[in-house]
């Protein structure tokens, strides 16, 4: 039987993380539940760091820049903020296989599809997670940035928190932590400004959701949870 569309919201104004985290709680609930169905929520946040589950302290290189929140979602450090878009993926795997381990490749897939949008070539990392953009000159010393972090948690199969695409925001934010644990000069972070892109967050928004549903079926406009 053919899956329901995936409702689709995006928040014009930033939402504060504890609201939201409460937000997705409540709708894994529901979706749990038979109550709601599942749904991608685009936004922004203020700026802020988050420490995942395999979070380091020593990597908070700055502890009173930015809020810190712990989070139940798997990872390290990383940081949110404005020019940054954050989809979080409520999808219920019960439906999908039960496949943790295919639900990222999948996500590492959408934002790839998302960038090839930009003419950028996204790549994995079989030793890091998230999505890179090699960045090396020619004859020059290895430089890959990643421009795209994956962060997941699930809940009786039902996945919440998700994916966070760097489209123009402030990249010195990222240097009060060590992001992702990765302490090697050959690896940074950088965004579709960073690259030389003017893409909007509207650009970007069309962008996932066209490369969303070549990866996971079709949406359906909806209004945010908050």
């Amino acid at each position: 039987m053919a899956q329901n569309p995936v409702e689709w919201a995006v928040s014009a104004a930033p939402v504060d993380y504890e609201t939201a985290v409460a937000a997705m709680e409540a709708r894994v609930e529901a979706i749990h539940r038979g109550e709601a169905g599942e749904l991608v929520w685009l936004l922004e946040h203020p700026a802020l760091y988050t420490a995942g589950t395999s979070a380091d302290a020593s990597d908070l290189r700055e502890p009173g820049r930015f809020p810190v929140h712990r989070t139940g979602r798997g990872g390290e450090f990383t940081y949110h903020g404005p020019g940054q878009r954050v989809a979080y993926v409520m999808l219920d795997l019960r439906e999908r296989g039960r496949d943790a381990r295919k639900l990222v490749n999948n996500l590492e897939t959408w934002i790839i599809g998302a960038l090839d949008r930009f003419n950028v070539t996204g790549e994995r990392r079989c030793d890091r997670v998230g999505v890179w953009v090699d960045r090396t000159e020619p004859g020059g010393q290895t430089r890959e940035d990643k421009i795209a972090a994956i962060g997941i948690r699930l809940r009786r199969w039902i996945s919440f928190h998700g994916i966070a695409l760097n489209v123009e925001p402030d990249l010195s934010h990222f240097g009060g932590i060590v992001p992702c644990g990765i302490t090697d000069p050959r690896y940074g972070v950088t965004s579709l400004a960073g690259l030389g892109l003017p893409v909007t967050m509207e650009d970007a928004d069309y962008a996932l959701k066209s490369a969303f549903t070549e990866v996971f079926g079709a949406v359906s406009e909806a209004e945010p949870p908050v």
